[in-house]
């Protein structure tokens, strides 16, 4: 498995904002996680793409081999996943997927997601622009990649590959 990040360049593990905390995703938040992913499975259906049909029949255990997985990659510095919580830490709000990217000209693809209860609530716009500027701010990319926010899935499909 290849790096994802240059060895100079330092991860950020969490950053807060008065609405949110957004860090490091790990096996711990497992329970927090799988409440949040199945009172949303309507909600996150194709989130990574319109042929994906994650998050249909995920169970407890298949979560937490999956949290094990993002928390191995981002030892491995060869992907980030990030859960976002509320300031107490009582609920998981959503997920940030920081991947790199297959395509040319672009560095990084990032994928999130809230809680389908926060739909009505503008917490996604107030994450989607907090990451934008937190990438752009703290990580070394110069183009990321937002397929199905900034770009259509199909348009990202017609990309070339790296």
């Amino acid at each position: 498995m290849n790096k994802f990040a240059p060895d100079s360049a330092v991860i950020p593990l969490e950053f807060e904002t008065t609405d949110f905390k957004v860090r490091k995703l790990t096996i711990n938040d497992v329970v927090k996680d799988y409440d949040a992913v199945i009172s949303s499975i309507e909600h996150l259906t194709g989130v990574f793409g319109p042929d994906e049909t994650w998050p249909e029949g995920l169970t407890l255990e298949e979560d937490l081999v999956d949290l094990g997985w993002h928390q191995k990659e981002f030892e491995l510095r060869s992907s980030f996943a990030y859960t976002v919580m509320t300031l107490d830490e009582s609920r998981c709000l959503g997920c940030v997927y920081v991947d790199p990217s297959e395509k040319l000209n672009y560095d990084a693809k990032v994928i999130l997601w809230v809680r389908q209860s926060e739909v009505g609530s503008n917490l996604d716009e107030k994450l989607f622009s907090t990451i934008k500027i937190w990438l752009s701010e703290k990580w070394w990319f110069t183009a990321v990649a937002f397929p199905g926010r900034e770009m259509t899935w199909q348009h990202w499909e017609t990309l070339p590959n790296k």
